[in-house]
């Protein structure tokens, strides 16, 4: 695999990683595959490829985002059996990777400290691509009128202008990206479970999307916590939300 770089320069390693896991809780989620392509300064490059065994089943949600399953893993390596050759990979380099300062970084922190290796970002640079891309497209409505309409967005922050300006992008999105045209269309494929998106379904099932039972069944948290329910409907979550929890209360 040939990587064609003509911009960056580099006065050391740097590893571009990203990993497959059972979820998206670094805490408690595991690596089901990694890649770790590292930049050497003189325009070559290596790859460190590995998929693992997490020890825990896959979620299917996870599958159906990444494709590997159960099955795809019997036989694989943990992620203790190849951690000092990937510690040996990222000794001594910067580390970049798309999103990874909010997930990839602290997830493999927490899968070396299971194995009592110190991984450390300090004393390293640091790029998260995404980081990058936020700030070179800013993701408001300025820059939406922008990319959509062809121009600035006069009086932006007033009201009244924000609303028109963001009916006209709705407008040209569903038809530059061929989308539904209806309301209704639209909400069915924007919208999971409930609106803010506190719940998922996972097989056919709502699971919880946030907080500490993140990846758990709703049905199952309201019979061994109902309590944690009920601070959910003291809590400002909205209603469409809070009618899934009543439900889950009353055995629904």
């Amino acid at each position: 695999m040939s990587v064609s770089l003509s911009n960056l320069v580099l006065d050391r390693p740097l590893a571009v990683l990203d990993l497959e896991t059972t979820g998206v809780d670094p805490a408690a989620d595991r690596i089901v595959e990694m890649a770790v392509l590292t930049l050497l300064p003189g325009g070559k490059h290596e790859l460190f490829h590995q998929r693992l065994n997490p020890g825990v089943p896959i979620p299917p949600a996870a599958s159906a985002v990444h494709g590997i399953t159960d099955t795809d893993v019997i036989g694989s390596p943990t992620f203790a059996a190849v951690a000092p050759e990937l510690f040996a990979t990222l000794h001594g380099s910067d580390l970049a990777g798309f999103g990874i300062a909010s997930f990839d970084l602290p997830l493999l922190a927490a899968e070396f400290a299971r194995v009592r290796l110190p991984f450390r970002v300090a004393g390293r640079r640091v790029i998260d691509v995404l980081a990058l891309y936020r700030r070179c497209h800013p993701r408001d409505l300025t820059s939406a009128v922008r990319e959509y309409l062809g121009r600035d967005h006069i009086d932006a922050h007033s009201a009244v202008a924000d609303a028109r300006a963001t009916a006209e992008v709705l407008d040209r999105q569903v038809g530059r990206h061929a989308l539904p045209p209806t309301p209704a269309e639209l909400h069915a494929a924007l919208v999971e479970v409930d609106v803010a998106g506190r719940f998922r379904r996972e097989a056919g099932r709502v699971v919880f999307a946030f907080g500490k039972y993140s990846g758990q069944l709703l049905a199952e948290v309201a019979a061994r916590d109902p309590g944690y329910l009920r601070w959910m409907l003291g809590r400002p979550f909205l209603d469409d939300a809070h009618e899934l929890v009543r439900r889950a209360l009353a055995g629904g």
